[in-house]
């Protein structure tokens, strides 16, 4: 399933809003989760750019792309986090909303010695609902195979692999490329939703969309000393057009937990 399937439902009940695929580039040239062609410039610029080609093949003044990164967990460094944004580009009336999701997707490598112990990891990794590539001696030789998906695929990418290397090892990784990868789609699907919730929250002043969370206001009171500390007291919701701000009082806790505070807790 490509990204545009996985969107379009979400933005069509959200925004009443159809999503068209615009073939006629290959967002390969961007950069690849394979490592053969390098990303430039943030994630965040490969999305815009990639929407502005999709506005300048099909003509329209509004663009949406997305794109995704992996990278180490934030909390324990050690599980892989995947990253997906969602640009939507307005022309017409000037601005960018982005929607952002983020969390667990497949994303396992092995370097493997034999078709058994290639086996046993395609099972771990969630083969083969998802995608496997595999390369012959390491994970930086250039003879790709992508795009893997059954288990007669993978015997004979497995045996070619063993066949060219040098060292008689197979790397084998997960497919991060959204069609190949559920649990990314899943990642996909929520930042489909952010972006919505975005897009539905206009400015009271100017009514652009995507009136929301520009800055955090720190100095909530400790619980215990009453002294400011470092907890978020207020946000503020600031407009992508006008210089309309708002800030709103966190009504959710009253305190900070004293762990927070630079006074009980030095």
């Amino acid at each position: 399933m490509d990204v545009g399937r996985v969107i379009a439902p979400v933005l069509d009940a959200g925004l009443g809003c159809r999503v068209e695929r615009v073939d006629g580039f290959d967002t390969d040239t961007l950069g690849t989760f394979t490592r053969d062609i390098p990303r430039l410039g943030s994630q965040l610029d490969a999305a815009r750019k990639k929407a502005r080609i999709g506005m300048d093949l099909s003509g329209l003044p509004l663009g949406l792309a997305s794109e995704g990164s992996f990278r180490a967990d934030p909390f324990t460094g050690m599980f892989p986090w995947n990253v997906d944004c969602l640009i939507f580009i307005d022309d017409l009336r000037g601005f960018e909303v982005i929607g952002i999701a983020q969390g667990h997707a497949r994303s396992d490598h092995l370097l493997a010695a034999n078709w058994t112990e290639a086996e046993a990891f395609a099972r771990r990794a969630g083969f083969p609902e998802h995608h496997l590539v595999l390369r012959p001696a390491g994970e930086e030789d250039s003879r790709i195979r992508k795009g893997i998906a059954t288990w007669a695929e993978l015997a004979d990418a497995c045996a070619w692999a063993l066949g060219q290397s040098g060292n008689s090892r197979v790397f084998l990784e997960n497919d991060l490329r959204a069609h190949a990868n559920p649990s990314r789609q899943d990642n996909i699907r929520l930042a489909a939703d952010d972006l919505v919730r975005k897009l539905q929250t206009r400015c009271p002043a100017c009514g652009t969309p995507g009136f929301w969370l520009v800055e955090h206001i720190e100095g909530l009171p400790c619980a215990d000393c009453g002294a400011p500390t470092r907890a978020t007291r207020a946000e503020v919701h600031g407009c992508l057009k006008c210089d309309y701000r708002a800030t709103r009082e966190c009504t959710d806790r009253q305190f900070a937990d004293p762990g927070r505070c630079d006074y009980c807790n030095p």
